[in-house]
């Protein structure tokens, strides 16, 4: 270690410090604009002068080397003077804005100015005259700002090694720019975002704008808005290095179920994917997929929790996703858990919902096996009626009964023969059970249960399958990726349609509709139908399948207090209903949502449960290893215009019979690039933020 002397305070800092961080690190301001801890120095602000007895001159202290026994000072006429005439020349192109720039109040230049009381009247100012760049995605380049510091410069060389920033001339004026002021996309930049990162003013922003305490969701997108917070970056991460082991126990930490995930996950982290600016979004749930379909899942095993055992008792009144997720993490809390299933197999609507073709029973098998292997008692076949009974044998009772019972239109002819609810409809073949089914199928409904619906009524023989709803086409609530692969399959789409009546004395003959001219709610969320005028036509059918929601199957007498559409009346925060000890959570609380919805619900009630019988609450898990990223990324030829990875689909002539997966996800050669897509957003956490004068003890605070 060195000891030296500043401003007559003794202080010790590691060899190979220079004078400047070895005053900020112990507590001494000394101002500084070029200046960023992870960045090389090269002096060129003057700002951060000091003298050092024994020597001639002043010398700025990012550039002078802390030696043993060296007495510095931070403050002198001279060193004042020679500042303020620095900060003058910088103020002199810098325009007087700053209660409009987009960094008012994060800027470090203005809190300089504040601290050094500087203004250029005294110098001949000038306008640069750059028209401002926001041609480019994700950055807004500002030159008109730029002070010169140099920092992104360093930032995109040094930090990164992309190195496409660079100075450039224009006429007597110099600023940042690309060669020949190409677009960043057009000169292989990777889009990280160091650059407006260490930016000290508004010259090189992020487009998007946003608070501090906006900043990590604003720029990690993926990860703020996955329902269970999984740690996206961290896990493409792995997956681009091949260690699939640790890239699953990752997504563990959050997501108990993540084959299960990798196939139906609504993957809102693929919508706001800051990839998707540059070009198309990262494929993460296909590397999800992939990556835990081929770990061996020991990692994430061995690290896991299991806390010892409590002593309390806790049900799990459901087995899907929900359900299945609290009683995972309870039973990692040291609680003795039983959850009790209706049906033969645990998975819920993953077991008895959503097509096999799209989720295969033995990948909801294998991950529900888990429960087993932490201790959870599994009871199948054994529905709840009375919760309330249950309080006798347990400290606590969670009730994830999710929505299974579809809902049938008051409408003319809803009760005729051959008129199915979507439930019942997936159950049964699910179970291999009779459906009812005719040859002419009419689905009434647009979303994707409706789609899982005709598409499994198609596989099951039907001759003639149709999709109505009233949303138009772009409003439908099913993911486009359904409405096109059943359209591939031969199923009839009919957006903008009422529902007139269904037709038939005793069974099914048809559907009678009109076309939608305009379709709003208004403010109690009542619909308002415009119909065209003579519009009415029919579809002749001998089955129709209700699939316009679903609903909580609840015993009337269950003593539970009903929500609206028969939900479970639960506190949104703390999951507890109107019975003391009765938790809710899920489908069943909200209505149905997404299966990640679901898991997240399962994990909030696990946390709060745990509280309630004496537990801190805290879930949380590291499973993988917590690994500094090597934050110099290098350049890509060609990185903005790479491509998306294509997910393998089955033909359409191949798939529409049969239930055999119709997707094969990415393939491993595949891999690896498409996870190098990734931005690495993340990484910007990983740059030492700004440090201002106001966060020393200053005597100019004094």
């Amino acid at each position: 270690m060195i000891t030296l002397q500043i401003d007559g305070k003794t202080v010790t800092v590691q060899p190979g410090t220079n004078v400047l961080e070895a005053a900020l690190q112990n507590g001494i301001y000394i101002p500084h604009l070029c200046h960023h801890p992870d960045l090389p120095d090269i002096g060129s602000c003057r700002l951060c002068l000091v003298e050092v007895e024994g020597r001639d001159g002043v010398v700025p202290s990012c550039k002078l080397q802390a030696e043993e026994g060296m007495v510095v000072h931070t403050d002198s006429p001279t060193i004042s003077h020679l500042r303020q005439l620095s900060m003058e020349l910088i103020l002199a192109a810098h325009p007087e804005d700053c209660s409009t720039c987009p960094k008012y109040g994060r800027c470090e230049l203005q809190t300089l100015i504040q601290y050094m009381g500087t203004s250029a009247t005294r110098m001949h100012t000038r306008v640069k005259g750059f028209a401002k760049n926001e041609s480019n995605p994700l950055l807004i380049h500002d030159m008109n700002r730029c002070v010169l510091c140099g920092r992104c410069v360093r930032a995109c060389h040094d930090l990164r090694g992309v190195g496409v920033l660079q100075y450039n001339q224009s006429g007597m004026e110099t600023y940042i720019g690309t060669l020949h002021d190409k677009l960043l996309k057009d000169v292989d930049c990777r889009f990280c975002g160091a650059c407006a990162e260490v930016c000290p003013t508004g010259t090189i922003r992020d487009l998007m704008n946003f608070t501090p305490t906006e900043k990590r969701d604003t720029l990690i997108p993926c990860q703020a808005t996955c329902p269970a917070h999984t740690d996206v970056p961290r896990y493409v991460r792995y997956a681009k290095e091949g260690k699939f082991e640790e890239a699953t126990a990752v997504i563990h930490e959050k997501l108990p179920f993540p084959e299960c995930l990798g196939r139906v996950c609504a993957h809102a982290c693929e919508t706001k994917c800051r990839r998707g600016d540059v070009n198309e979004a990262v494929s993460i749930r296909n590397i999800k997929r992939y990556v835990a379909e081929h770990a061996q899942n020991v990692l994430w095993k061995r690290n896991s929790k299991r806390l010892p055992a409590t002593g309390k008792k806790v049900c799990v009144v459901g087995g899907g996703p929900s359900g299945m997720t609290a009683a995972f993490y309870l039973a990692k809390q040291g609680h003795a858990v039983t959850l009790k299933e209706a049906y033969p197999k645990l998975g819920g609507q993953m077991q008895y919902g959503i097509p096999s073709y799209r989720l295969p029973r033995e990948v909801v098998d294998k991950e529900a096996a888990y429960l087993t292997e932490f201790g959870v008692t599994v009871e199948t076949n054994c529905r709840v009626d009375h919760p309330k009974e249950l309080l006798d044998e347990f400290d606590a009772v969670i009730l994830a009964v999710g929505t299974h019972q579809g809902v049938r239109l008051p409408m003319t002819g809803s009760n005729l023969e051959n008129v199915l609810l979507n439930t019942d409809f997936l159950r049964n073949a699910s179970m291999g059970q009779p459906t009812g089914m005719g040859q002419k199928v009419i689905v009434l409904g647009g979303g994707n249960v409706a789609f899982d619906c005709a598409r499994t009524a198609k596989r099951l023989g039907a001759q003639e399958v149709h999709v109505a709803c009233l949303e138009k086409r772009e409003a439908m609530l099913a993911d486009d990726e359904e409405i096109e692969q059943a359209q591939e399959e031969g199923i009839q789409v009919h957006p903008g349609q009422t529902f007139e009546a269904i037709c038939g004395e005793t069974a099914v003959t048809g559907v009678k509709f009109c076309n939608v001219k305009r379709f709003t709610f208004d403010e109690n969320r009542r619909a308002i139908i415009e119909k065209e005028e003579n519009s009415e036509h029919e579809i002749a059918a001998d089955t129709v399948i209700f699939a316009v929601g679903q609903r909580t199957d609840l015993a009337e007498d269950s003593g539970l207090e009903r929500g609206r559409g028969n939900c479970i009346a639960a506190d949104p925060e703390h999951f507890t209903t109107n019975i003391s000890g009765i938790f809710a959570c899920g489908d069943a609380i909200y209505g149905t949502k997404t299966v990640i919805q679901a898991v997240e619900s399962g994990r909030e009630i696990a946390s709060e449960v745990d509280r309630y019988l004496g537990g801190d609450g805290d879930i949380s898990e590291t499973l993988a290893p917590v690994e500094q990223p090597d934050p110099k990324i290098g350049k890509v030829e060609g990185f903005g215009d790479l491509t998306r990875a294509a997910e393998d689909f089955v033909s359409p002539d191949e798939r529409q019979d049969n239930f055999n997966p119709i997707s094969r996800g990415i393939c491993g050669s595949s891999l690896c690039g498409e996870a190098a897509r990734c931005l690495q957003c993340d990484l910007r956490f990983t740059i030492t933020g700004s440090r201002l004068w106001s966060d020393y003890h200053t005597d100019k605070e004094a």
